[in-house]
């Protein structure tokens, strides 16, 4: 019986010694396996933190490249609107600048034409005129200049015959009164071959101009008026004589005229 209990409680021991042992070795396990699961969680903070680090470098990254992209987008759409701006101010500048263009052609078209037309005007006349000269080319210069006096100046037009008298400087204006002024310069009288034709009495100039003077071509005797009224009247007529311009006249009518004249 002792013996047995002996047996019991050594068994007992053994059992008791086994289980401190298991005990002891569990808990190694557990301290070994610990560091291991410490070391995990530690890691997986660090990975956790570097995740998060890498997030927000991620977000800072990408906010970097949106603001700049948003930048960039921005600067495009302002450079692409001062490129429109310019582009519009270009075309208007343009436009302005074909309108003025064209205005300006026009402008020198219309005046070139304007040109053309007097050009053509003054060749036209100088065409007539060179024909009309042409024509008159066979006639004395002197009888072309009477012929044109008288068609200006004539009484009458509708002639017989055109009389030419030459009056030297110095003769009375009055042959039939010794009181009467003369003539200051060489004249020239034309008349008709009727009293009621009238007449032009003038001196040239050599520039198509010339001096008309008054004078009638028949005088009235002057026995009954005051001895001094003629001196008076004649030097009147010289005071007041006329420049007058001659007109070319019609060639026609030069011809006419110069057909029927007489120089005396």
């Amino acid at each position: 019986m002792k013996k047995l209990k002996k047996i019991f409680y050594c068994n007992v021991a053994l059992l008791l010694l086994v289980l401190l042992l298991v005990g002891c070795a569990g808990g190694k396990n557990e301290e070994a396996k610990n560091p291991s699961d410490n070391d995990s969680a530690s890691q997986s903070e660090e990975n956790n933190d570097e995740t998060e680090d890498n997030n927000q470098i991620g977000k800072d990254e990408s906010e970097s490249t949106t603001g700049s992209k948003e930048a960039i987008t921005k600067n495009s759409n302002e450079n692409s609107s001062k490129e429109a701006k310019e582009a519009k101010d270009s075309n208007e500048n343009s436009s302005k600048e074909s309108v003025t263009k064209d205005s300006n052609e026009n402008s020198s078209k219309e005046s070139s034409t304007d040109e053309s037309n007097e050009n053509s005007s003054e060749k036209g006349e100088t065409k007539e005129k060179d024909q009309e000269d042409n024509a008159l080319s066979k006639y004395p210069s002197e009888k072309i200049e009477y012929a044109r006096v008288w068609l200006q100046l004539g009484p009458n037009q509708e002639i017989d015959e055109l009389n030419v008298r030459h009056i030297s400087a110095g003769e009375p204006i009055n042959p039939n009164d010794d009181t009467s002024a003369s003539y200051p310069e060489d004249v020239i009288q034309l008349a008709g071959s009727r009293l009621v034709d009238g007449s032009v009495t003038y001196s040239g100039n050599g520039d198509g101009t010339i001096n008309v003077y008054n004078v009638p071509l028949r005088w009235d005797s002057s026995a009954d008026v005051n001895k001094n009224f003629m001196q008076k009247y004649t030097k009147n007529i010289i005071e007041n004589k006329k420049l007058v311009h001659v007109d070319p006249g019609v060639e026609e009518k030069i011809i006419k005229l110069i057909d029927i004249m007489n120089i005396h």
